[in-house]
C-alpha cells in the first residue's frame, strides 16, 4: 500500500473513526477532487451507509468577493441552512479537507469577507454545536494545493516539486511512512499524549503562567472541573475518533474571566484569506482590552469583533517545541499544522468536553461556569523555545509545566 492510500485510510478509519452503517460528509476543495474520491471509496470500503461530498472553490470565492454587488453579502441562504439541518438530523460524520491559499483574499474588501464569514458561521452553528460537544465524529486534515505548496516552499524549482515536498512533509508530520502501519503509530502517539493529559488532571492546576522573551506574561486561570484532552476522543456515538491529524497538543479551556496579562503571537495567523503577523493582545478579567499588529492589524480587529465573546479565550493548548512538526522548521501558513508546532490559545468558543458537567446547559449557563461561548474559534500560536509555563495548584504550590519550550512534567 502506498503512502497516499495509507494516509486516506488513516483519516477515514482512525481520524473520523467511521464504522459500518454510518454516514459521512466530506468537505473538499474542488481542486482536490481526486482526494475526495479516494476518501469516498475508502469510506464505502469501511461500510459507510452513504457518503456525500461538498465541493468548495476558493478561487470562485475570490471572484465573488471582488465582483458581486454589496447586497450579495451578509444574508442567510435558506438552502444552506436546510443542508446543515439535514446533516445534523441524519447524524453524518465529518471529514474536512482544509487546504487553502493563505493569501487568496489579499486585497479583497475585508468588510465583505467579515459580513459573509459572520453569516456563514451563524448558518453552520447547529453543526458546529455538535462538533464542539463531540456528539459527532469528525476529522480535519490537509492536502497540498499548488498555491499553498508554493507559499510554503518558495524555493522549489516548480509547482510539481513544491507539491512533492509538501506531501513528504505531511506524511512525516502524520506518521505515515513506507515501513510501518500509521494506525499503530497513532495508537502509540495517542497513548503518549494521554499520559500527559492524565498527569495534568492529577495536578489539577488552578492557573498557568506563560512567560517568554518575546514579552509574553500571561496568567490563565482554569475553571473548576476543567478537563485536559489529548487527541483521542470518544463521541456520543460511542466511537473513538481523532479530530485533527496531525496533532501534538494536550488542551483544555481557560476560565473565560480568568485571563490576565499580555501575550505575543509567535507565528503568522492566517485569517480571512490573508496573514496577520507580529501581533500582541492584552487581557483584563478575560477580555481583550488592547491589541496591535505590524501586519494587518485591521484583520485582528475584525477577528475580535466578528462575534460576541470573540475577544475572550476558549482554549489553552500545550505543544512541546521539540515536536516533529516544530522541528521540521517549516512555516506552514496553515493553522492545523502551525498550531501543532507551538503552544497556542484560541479566541472565542471553548469545547464543552473540556469542562465537566456541561451536558444540557444553556450558553448563559456555560458562560457562568467559565466556558466561553461564541461562534468564533480561532487558534493563534504563542509557543517558543524560550517559553516557560508555571502551574499553580489548588493549594498554592508552583510546579514547572514547560521549561525552555518543552515538557517539564
Amino acid at each position: 500500500m502506498d503512502k497516499l492510500q495509507k494516509y486516506v485510510k488513516l483519516l477515514v478509519n482512525t481520524g473520523v473513526g467511521l464504522k459500518a452503517g454510518q454516514k459521512l460528509v466530506i468537505n473538499c476543495p474542488v481542486d482536490l477532487a481526486y482526494f475526495g474520491r479516494l476518501a469516498m471509496k475508502e469510506a464505502y470500503d469501511a461500510g459507510a451507509a452513504e457518503v456525500l461530498i461538498l465541493w468548495n472553490d476558493e478561487i470562485s470565492g475570490r471572484i465573488h468577493y471582488l465582483n458581486a454587488p454589496d447586497d450579495a453579502f451578509g444574508h442567510e441562504i435558506e438552502w444552506i441552512k436546510a443542508r446543515v439541518k439535514y446533516l445534523v438530523d441524519e447524524g453524518y460524520c465529518l471529514l474536512n479537507v482544509y487546504a487553502t491559499d493563505p493569501e487568496n483574499l489579499k486585497g479583497v474588501n475585508p468588510e465583505r469577507v467579515q459580513k459573509q464569514q459572520k453569516v456563514n458561521q451563524m448558518m453552520s452553528k447547529p453543526l458546529s454545536d455538535k462538533v464542539t460537544s463531540s456528539e459527532v465524529q469528525w476529522n480535519l486534515a490537509s492536502v497540498p494545493t499548488p498555491s499553498w505548496a508554493k507559499k510554503v516552499f518558495p524555493n522549489a524549482k516548480n509547482e510539481e516539486e513544491a507539491i512533492d515536498l509538501m506531501w513528504e512533509a505531511i506524511y512525516a508530520a502524520c506518521r505515515v511512512d513506507d515501513a510501518t502501519d500509521p494506525v499503530d503509530n497513532w495508537k502509540a502517539h495517542v497513548d503518549s499524549l494521554q499520559g500527559k493529559a492524565n498527569k495534568l488532571m492529577e495536578l489539577n492546576f488552578k492557573s498557568l503562567h506563560f512567560k517568554n522573551s518575546y514579552g509574553t506574561d500571561l496568567i490563565t486561570e482554569l475553571p473548576a472541573g476543567h478537563v485536559w484532552v489529548a487527541c483521542g476522543e470518544k463521541a456520543k456515538t460511542g466511537n473513538n475518533f481523532i479530530a485533527n491529524i496531525p496533532t501534538e497538543e494536550v488542551f483544555t479551556a481557560p476560565h473565560r474571566e480568568g485571563v490576565h496579562g499580555i501575550v505575543y503571537g509567535t507565528k503568522p495567523l492566517v485569517y480571512m484569506g490573508d496573514v496577520i503577523d507580529e501581533f500582541w493582545v492584552k487581557f483584563e478579567k478575560g477580555k481583550v482590552v488592547e491589541y496591535g499588529a505590524k501586519k494587518n492589524e485591521h484583520l485582528l480587529k475584525s477577528l475580535l469583533e466578528l462575534h460576541k465573546n470573540a475577544d475572550y479565550l476558549g482554549e489553552v493548548a500545550l505543544v512541546p517545541y521539540n515536536s516533529p512538526i516544530s522541528q521540521s522548521g517549516i512555516l506552514w501558513y496553515n493553522t492545523l499544522y502551525d498550531e501543532n508546532a507551538s503552544c497556542h490559545l484560541a479566541f472565542g468558543r471553548g469545547y464543552n468536553y473540556c469542562l465537566a458537567g456541561t451536558d444540557d446547559k444553556t450558553e448563559d449557563e456555560l458562560n457562568e461556569m467559565g466556558l466561553n461561548q461564541s461562534l468564533t474559534h480561532e487558534d493563534f500560536m504563542v509557543g517558543s523555545p524560550c517559553l516557560e509555563i508555571i502551574g499553580t495548584t489548588q493549594d498554592g504550590k508552583e510546579i514547572a509545566v514547560f521549561t525552555k519550550g518543552d515538557w517539564a512534567i
